[in-house]
This record gives C-alpha cells, sequence and structure tokens, in this order.
C-alpha cells in the first residue's frame, strides 16, 4: 500500500546498489521506515480550490482523532494566482514536507500551473503514484499494484512556448541527461529497496528519436547498475492499450514528465479510481503530499456544495506524509483503518459506488482507529 509507493522520499545519487549501502552514514535521510523521535513536526498545508478544504479538513480531522505528532501551518493559495506567495514557499522550505489539496489550473489564458511552479520551484523532481486494488472495492482488473515514478520538472511541462507567426505556435519539449538519470535511478533504487521486481520505461523515441532516445539511454545505462531488477521498455500508446487490457504485467514504470501523467491517471483508473490512489511529490530537500492521480474533480461544484468528496487519496497521501516523518506507526493505524472502512463497505463516495458524504466517511475512519 502506501508505505510501499513512497518509503524512498529523498535519494542519493553516489551509492552503488549493494546491501551495505543501506547502513552508509553518509545517508542524510533512511529509505527504510524506522521509529521517529516523537517531536512534533510541524507542516505547511494548501487546502487548495474546490474540493481541497473538504478532504484537507478530513485529514485535520483525523490527525488530531489519532494524536498524531504533526502540527499544520495552513495557508491560502488559489489556482487564479500568478504567483505562490512567499511565506508560503518560506514556510515548505521550513518544514520541508507539505500537504495540498487540489489547485486549479485555468485552461488557456496564458495562466501558468501553479502546481507546475511549486514542483520547480523547490525542485520536485519525482512523482509517485502508486495504483493498487484496496481490498472491497470491485474493479475490473485483479492484483493490480503499480508504482508510476514521472520525471517532474522537464519535458512538455516546460511551458517553453511561443507563437512563431500568428496562427502558428511552437511548443518545446525539453529532456537533459541530467534530469532523465536522476529519475530512472531514482526509480531503480526505489524497485531495489521495496522488493520489486521489474522497472518498465516508458517512451515514444520510435518518433521523437533524439529526446526520448536520450532518456531510453539513460535508462539503459542506470539499468546495468542493478542486474537484481529486471528492465524493460514499452513505447507509450502501446502502453495505454497494455494497461487496460492486462495491468497486472506492470510492477515500476518511470516515465518522462507527459507520459507519466497519463500514464498515472490510466492506471489510477483501472485500480478504483483517482479518488483513492495516493502520491507525492518529492525532490533532493522536499516532499509534497497529495492527491496521486490527476484531481479532475478538484472544481466540481456539485461534490462541494453537497459535501460528498472523497477523502480517501488525501488521507492515504497523508499515510505516506506521516512515514515520511518517520512516525511509521501511526501511518499504519491510519492505513488500517482506511482499509477497514472500505472493505466494510457501508461508507463510501458516490465515485466508489455510494452516497455518503464527506464526514460520514471521516467518522468511519475515526470510529476504525480504536
Amino acid at each position: 500500500m502506501s508505505h510501499r509507493s513512497f518509503s524512498i522520499l529523498k535519494r542519493v545519487i553516489t551509492h552503488h546498489p549493494n546491501s551495505s549501502h543501506l547502513l552508509s552514514s553518509q545517508r542524510s535521510v533512511t529509505y527504510m521506515p524506522r521509529p521517529g523521535d516523537g517531536a512534533p513536526r510541524p507542516v505547511t498545508l494548501i487546502p487548495g480550490d474546490g474540493i481541497g478544504p473538504l478532504v484537507t479538513g478530513a485529514v485535520e480531522q483525523v490527525m488530531e482523532a489519532m494524536h498524531a505528532p504533526v502540527h499544520f501551518e495552513k495557508y491560502e493559495v488559489h489556482g487564479d494566482m500568478k504567483q505562490i506567495p512567499q511565506e508560503v514557499l518560506e514556510s515548505i522550505r521550513k518544514n520541508k514536507v507539505c500537504l495540498k489539496g487540489g489547485l486549479m489550473t485555468p485552461v488557456g489564458g496564458g495562466v501558468s500551473s501553479l502546481n507546475m511552479k511549486l514542483r520547480k520551484e523547490l525542485d520536485l523532481y519525482a512523482s509517485l503514484v502508486n495504483c493498487f486494488n484496496l481490498p472491497g472495492l470491485p474493479t475490473r482488473h485483479e492484483n493490480v499494484d503499480i508504482v508510476v515514478i514521472r520525471e517532474n520538472t522537464e519535458g512538455e511541462y516546460s511551458g517553453l512556448e511561443h507563437e512563431v507567426v500568428p496562427g502558428v505556435v511552437e511548443s518545446l519539449k525539453v529532456i537533459t541527461k541530467f534530469c532523465s538519470e536522476r529519475i530512472a535511478k531514482y526509480a531503480f533504487e526505489y524497485a531495489y529497496l521495496n522488493g520489486r521486481k521489474k522497472v518498465t520505461a516508458v517512451h515514444k523515441a520510435n518518433i521523437m528519436k533524439l529526446a526520448d532516445g536520450l532518456f531510453l539511454e539513460s535508462c539503459r545505462e542506470v539499468a546495468t547498475k542493478y542486474p537484481g531488477i529486471k528492465y524493460n521498455e514499452i513505447i507509450v500508446d502501446n502502453c495505454c492499450m497494455q494497461l487496460v487490457s492486462k495491468p497486472e504485467q506492470f510492477d515500476v514504470m518511470v516515465t518522462p514528465n507527459l507520459y507519466g501523467n497519463l500514464v498515472a491517471n490510466t492506471a489510477a483508473g483501472i485500480a478504483g479510481g483517482t479518488g483513492v490512489m495516493p502520491g507525492g511529490n518529492a525532490g533532493a530537500d522536499y516532499a509534497v503530499f497529495e492527491q496521486g492521480a490527476s484531481a479532475g474533480n478538484v472544481g466540481n461544484t456539485n461534490l462541494v456544495e453537497q459535501k460528498r468528496a472523497n477523502p480517501i487519496a488525501l488521507l492515504l497521501s497523508s499515510a505516506m506524509m506521516l512515514r515520511h516523518l518517520q512516525f511509521p506507526s501511526f501511518a499504519d493505524r491510519l492505513e488500517t483503518a482506511v482499509e477497514h472502512v472500505i472493505a466494510e463497505g457501508k461508507y463510501r463516495t458516490k465515485d466508489l459506488g455510494g452516497d455518503s458524504t464527506t464526514q460520514q466517511v471521516v467518522d468511519a475512519v475515526i470510529a476504525a482507529l480504536d
């Protein structure tokens, strides 16, 4: 579950992957869960737009009920702002951890995505989404447990666009050796330390021979350093077809930016929907936890008015956050409670086939903590 999906939030790229490196004193943060010192930790909280305040409020209630050793520094940030307020960035840099709801990104109009700006500002180069079957939640496929690791800072998401002449727009896709290599190392290190057997690189190098070719070249070089992990490659269009037909064949997937967005959302839909998939974004120094797959329901006014947004994804993402903060027992307790509520099936929001409100799901999770 999420303890498998985000047990590494910081990475060191200089170590050879053998068993002795787990004990290396040079690591600033352990990759494997260990008990924390119990001291309360400040966390930056961004409720965001639409359903964001509902689902982040759910996390606040559950954290308070379980007496989790975290306290939130809450800031108002909205997708129609031109920039992320400086005090918010300073808070994240100080706390090094952030939990956020969705931020709406206006379509067109030349307004940049604040989600993208946050990732670039903090160099959150790795996005990780774990798409898996939850016991008791019926889906079209069984035995799905896919980790999508996506490069977060370049590719089509670089935002390098301009109008050459009226009616002609040029958008640049930037791929670098440095970014491709570090995301490949992150993916293989994740697989190695979490007992995963295979890493699949997703690409379109048959057409974009230089850009995606460089990404594949980097993945292949890193793969040679992890002989115990199977490595293969798949073209992105075939990947999407294979995902909806035989998703159980995939384990860890490493992708450039745009493909990862598409693949993660497809995998999430197969495994139960975006409302139950946890995720986060990690860099060398900071981590931001949020709903794993794209929060397409952020601006759903009906969900906001009826207070029926699904809080499960963000609750599981907050369990990731607890484990990252070295509070594994609290993370386990929260995950177990969520699993119990899903398996019981009495309280589910509309996207999972029920008619419960957000608060009813939250109350059920809190009751299951006991």
